[in-house]
């Protein structure tokens, strides 16, 4: 059976002392639960409040993301971050191709690639975002456009690295606008990537967690979870919210 996964995204939010603020009151919120050890929780602050940040959550269940990496070890690219800096600090997991950085910032299926190879490589773990937008999924693309950014994305991943892996599928035309994917389009949308995700890598697939990512909140999160193929969620601004993104661990 797969562990849920529960991971928020805080975005381009929060202060770093502001950060350090909601993680404690989240460590806090979650000593000592017994629903903490059955889900995988995990936080991605800012890269500013991400040292700080992990002095507050070392040694409890809530472990420490990222919300980009650079492919590089070191040298002349301005405004990146390496593994290795993220190692340093005591990273965990590391999202990557978020759909905010293909629509926003140019992120390439090439690039998220050459990034998921790399945080494999250095033993980290990535979160590989994939989804599709309004326009596509009303031009009844959604599987060609999500196919080939799976594909894209594992170019390259053995079966044994595959199942270190997570997906976050985030159907763009639901984030920050308040419309959510019901159960049943999320469900079918998670089938379609773990069949995907068997054909490229066998029975591994079956260990592969697949989060949802389109504005999960307490009140939708039970139903997207009891889908058999939604192993938990990519949580935006429920993230920013102790108490609701506690209800979203709860209901996982």
């Amino acid at each position: 059976m797969r562990k849920k996964i529960i991971v928020g995204n805080w975005k381009m939010n929060k202060s770093v002392e502001e950060s350090a603020k909601l993680a404690g009151e989240l460590v806090a919120a979650v000593k000592g639960q017994a629903f903490a050890e059955s889900v995988d929780i995990g936080i991605a602050p800012t890269f500013l409040a991400l040292d700080r940040v992990a002095a507050i959550v070392k040694g409890s269940p809530v472990k420490l993301a990222a919300q980009d990496v650079h492919w590089e070890n070191q040298g002349a690219f301005t405004g990146k971050v390496s593994v290795d800096m993220l190692k340093g600090v005591g990273v965990t997991y590391v999202i990557l191709g978020h759909s905010e950085q293909r629509t926003l910032f140019g992120e390439t299926d090439a690039n998220v690639n050459r990034k998921t190879l790399k945080v494999l490589s250095e033993g980290l773990l990535p979160i590989i975002c994939v989804g599709e937008t309004l326009a596509e999924r009303e031009a009844n693309v959604t599987e060609k456009v999500v196919g080939a950014q799976v594909r894209a994305a594992y170019q390259g991943v053995s079966a044994q690295d595959a199942a270190k892996t997570v997906v976050a599928y985030e159907p763009v035309w639901a984030i920050g606008t308040g419309r959510t994917a019901s159960d049943e389009q999320a469900q079918e949308v998670h089938k379609f990537i773990r069949g995907l995700l068997g054909e490229l890598f066998g029975g591994v697939a079956d260990s592969i967690r697949i989060q949802y990512g389109g504005s999960m909140k307490p009140e939708n999160a039970a139903g997207l979870m009891k889908q058999g193929d939604v192993d938990g969620g990519l949580i935006g601004g429920a993230s920013l919210k102790v108490d609701a993104f506690l209800g979203i661990i709860k209901a996982a």
